[in-house]
């Protein structure tokens, strides 16, 4: 069942095997409204138009009309833009019951796989054809799995959708516990769903599952997946919203489509605020800072308060509370939560009980009435690890509090604003590779990846070029267009954008030779890879040459963050930061230049520089590996 807090895995697999009906479809336009909500509207067959939208880490579906977006669209939304615009869902699928999403999408040669996970926080990563991640909404590092670019994304978790029947009688009678728990675990079924499940085969919930008829209840589960997937009733009932009627739940409205159910049941999504009533004094850029830093402050105060007063009554109500966290901790070892909240519900009259107020299955904890404050508490830890959970929040948000003052006292005054043209940079076609313009405005232009060097060495290089490249295995291809009197920029250009950035060194060997002395004609038995060269005759080495990348806001004579050798990059900018090998992943040192810039600007200098400083200007400047940021 569909409850506030989010979608179960069998609420999913409706969901999934509705979006399926639909197809063939195609990726219209995608939004991101907030943090965690995403929009993609898709195009069918007949000109039908449908919008999924998805709240990560919470629910998905259909809906009839989205929020309205932000103005400027999330770099994650335009990332997703740029690669999946125009193309085909092949198929929207779900590995077994878990509590995730795949859409496939094709667009030319290449298929896209576009996954939302509804559980823990939730995420949304677009991965290419082979599952290597592309770029997630949020990194994520765990125990067993990296949700970062770069890694090979990995579904998680396991489910009894496709065991074969033998299989399902091994694992019932390899469990240790009753059948019900067995399902709502062991298959991700959730107990509303294990309990159908019992109740469709006609075994008792608190039947070891060792012992049950595993055909009968394999059966049952089939026919809860059948239902699910194909004879969909959505209703609502008291407890939630659901795709299918379960035995003994209220009905109170009935829907066409699963969809349009969850549409009903969830919040709506709070888009873009209107702008202040005509009339009313419009406040100062500066003025609508402070305010909100005010009330900033003022909640983390209330939050602090709070904290403190639920430390204190944990203290004065520690014998009490330090017994149910004992009672429970040992009674959930041996009976379902279900069972726990019924059994606290029948002794009222208990004290102890009384105190219960609410049961959370999900997290093993409980909320407790303690006179002026109900706290919740965790059973499987002390109630000093529960103390010490406040004290961290108590922690976090005095941190906060100094911080927001901090930036109270940083705020000068504004000025009043001009309005500034600025004239931003034109694409041009170098702009794919990557480049700069030494300071006697020779144009040198380097390859992202093996497709490019081939292409800039076939299609670029001229005979007055010259070919530049740093002496270890993988690297850009750096082309010279043209004579130069700062070659050094160029060897340095070359030595940072290759491996030797990657492997950690600070320095490098670069050579550089004639475009008739490079071929890709290997010798008698040889083999030349993809993007390599062979180059023959005599080269020009530059030994030991410093590695180092420079990225800046130029404001003339067109606006447009640019990158390079410092010393072709320093006269041109407004604004600059210099990079050097280091531990921050390339998508994280972006961020960190885009923040060091802006600081360097005033509020009415960044208002008019957002459409050209930010992340994706800013990523194509960085060298692969980790970097670290050196102030010039």
């Amino acid at each position: 069942m569909a409850t506030l807090q989010g979608m179960s895995g069998v609420d999913l697999r409706a969901l999934v095997a509705e979006a399926a009906d639909r197809l063939p479809l195609w990726v219209g336009k995608i939004y991101q409204f907030d943090a965690k909500t995403l929009g993609i509207r898709l195009n069918g067959e007949d000109r039908a138009k449908y919008q999924l939208l998805v709240e990560t880490g919470r629910r998905a579906h259909f809906t009839a009309e989205f929020p309205i977006p932000p103005k400027n669209p999330p770099s994650f939304a335009m990332l997703l833009r740029k690669h999946l615009d125009g193309g085909k869902v092949l198929g929207i699928r779900q590995p077994g019951i878990e509590r995730t999403i795949c859409i496939d999408v094709g667009k030319r040669d290449t298929t896209y796989h576009l996954i939302f996970e509804l559980f823990d926080e939730g995420n949304a990563i677009l991965c290419d054809e082979g599952y290597t991640i592309i770029k997630p909404l949020w990194h994520h590092r765990f125990k067993t799995r990296e949700v970062v670019p770069g890694a090979v994304y990995a579904f998680d978790g396991t489910d009894c959708s496709n065991l074969s029947p033998d299989e399902f009688r091994k694992m019932l009678s390899g469990s240790d516990r009753d059948i019900v728990r067995t399902l709502a675990v062991g298959c991700m079924l959730g107990g509303a769903y294990a309990e159908e499940v019992c109740r469709i085969a006609g075994v008792e919930k608190s039947a070891a599952a060792a012992e049950v008829d595993a055909a009968a209840v394999r059966d049952a589960f089939d026919r809860l997946m059948a239902d699910v997937g194909h004879r969909r009733e959505p209703v609502i009932t008291p407890s939630g919203c659901w795709p299918v009627v379960l035995a003994g739940e209220e009905v109170r409205d009935r829907f066409a489509t699963f969809s349009e159910a969850l549409d009903a049941f969830y919040p709506k999504v709070t888009g873009e605020k209107e702008e202040a009533a005509a009339g009313k004094p419009r406040l100062s850029q500066e003025e609508v800072i402070r305010r909100r830093q005010a009330e900033a402050i003022k909640g983390f105060e209330k939050k602090i308060q709070r904290y403190e007063r639920v430390v204190e009554v944990l203290y004065e109500n520690y014998t009490p509370v330090t017994g149910i966290i004992s009672t429970l901790d040992e009674a959930s070892k041996n009976r379902s939560w279900q069972e726990i909240e019924q059994i606290l519900k029948s002794n009222d009259k208990n004290a102890a009980a009384k105190m219960v107020r609410a049961v959370h299955p999900a997290e093993a904890a409980v909320e407790l009435d303690l006179g002026e404050e109900r706290v919740k508490v965790y059973v499987h830890e002390t109630i000093e690890q529960n103390i010490g959970r406040y004290y961290d929040q108590i922690k976090k948000f005095k941190k906060k509090k100094t911080g927001a003052l901090a930036a109270m006292e940083r705020m000068i005054p504004g000025k009043p604003r001009r309005r500034q043209n600025l004239a931003l940079q034109k694409k041009r076609w170098y702009h794919r590779f990557r480049w700069f313009t030494t300071t006697d405005g020779v144009l040198v232009i380097g390859g992202r990846d093996a497709s490019q060097n081939e292409e800039l060495v076939k299609k670029y290089m001229e005979g007055g070029d010259l070919f530049v490249h740093a002496d270890v295995h993988g690297g850009s291809v750096v082309i010279v267009k043209g004579t130069t009197e700062h070659l050094d920029e160029a060897v340095q250009f070359a030595a940072s954008y290759s491996n030797a950035w990657k492997a950690g060194h600070f320095t490098a060997d670069v050579y550089a030779a004639r475009p008739d002395q490079v071929s890709k004609t290997p010798e008698s038995g040889e083999y030349v890879a993809r993007g390599a060269f062979i180059v023959r005759g005599e080269r020009q080495y530059f030994r030991n040459v410093p590695l180092g990348v420079a990225i800046g806001l130029q404001m003339a004579p067109e606006v447009a963050v640019i990158g390079g050798p410092p010393g072709a990059v320093t006269e041109r900018t407004k604004a600059r930061v210099e990079l050097r090998p280091g531990q921050y992943e390339p998508n994280d040192t972006a961020k960190k230049v885009v923040r060091a810039l802006r600081e360097k600007l005033s509020e009415d200098e960044w208002k008019g520089l957002k459409n050209a400083l930010n992340t994706e200007a800013v990523a194509a400047f960085v060298p692969p590996g980790g970097s670290d940021i050196v102030e010039p």
